[in-house]
């Protein structure tokens, strides 16, 4: 059976998580008052609905409750009207409830109002290309929640000819190595502790969202 999803607010933010759900098999109902907005996405999703997200009456004629997630896209042209459309998800019982934050103090409302979880995409991507930018051996990053970040990253020239073993990245920088890929492979696979790194591994690691960071400055 087939996920439903909810997304609130068609901006550019919430148009392109839209169409992504889709694209993966997700059944998304997408939701803005913008008549221009609901048209661009409606050939992508499997319904597509002009109204105001704050009117409570026609909010809940779309069964939240039913929904394996609803999200708040709504963006920072009407902050008041993503709370208040956040809080009335969570009223009428909204499962995994996901709102979209301008700043902190937003992201702290949203939360006190209901939201299980708080993304503010420009912030979160300015980061990850700034870290891009700084540490030429980060070749992406993935934000798993609001606490750990999957990184990918060359090795580190330090650890070549070394184990995880000896590395103990996990005690020393609170890094964890989750897999690997050899250098001229495409499959990544799961990394042996005893076995040496070489040039061109790519390693790939889950860690908290700094430490990546941090363990390649003190490198």
């Amino acid at each position: 059976m087939k996920k439903q999803v909810m997304v609130v607010g068609l901006g550019h933010f919430g148009s392109a998580v839209a169409r992504a759900l889709s694209a993966r098999g997700t059944e998304v109902l997408a939701v803005d008052k913008d008549a221009v907005r609901v048209r661009n996405v409606s050939q992508t999703v499997a319904e597509a609905l002009c109204f105001d997200a704050t009117d409570e009456e026609l909010l809940n004629r779309t069964a939240p409750a039913r929904r394996d997630a609803c999200i708040c896209a709504i963006g920072d042209e009407a902050t008041e009207a993503s709370i208040m459309c956040t809080a009335l998800l969570k009223q009428m019982g909204a499962k995994r409830l996901i709102g979209r934050a301008n700043n902190d103090l937003h992201a702290r409302i949203l939360r006190l109002v209901g939201a299980d979880m708080v993304v503010n995409p420009e912030r979160d991507f300015g980061e990850r290309f700034a870290n891009l930018l700084i540490h030429d051996r980060v070749l992406g990053e993935l934000p798993l929640g609001t606490d750990l970040v999957l990184t990918e990253l060359e090795i580190p020239k330090l650890f070549i000819g070394r184990n995880l073993i000896e590395l103990q990245l996990p005690r020393r920088y609170g890094v964890t190595v989750v897999a690997i890929r050899r250098a001229g492979e495409r499959e990544v696979s799961v990394p042996d502790p005893k076995a040496g790194f070489e040039e061109g591994d790519v390693l790939i690691t889950v860690a908290s969202k700094d430490a990546v960071t941090q363990m390649l400055e003190r490198l």
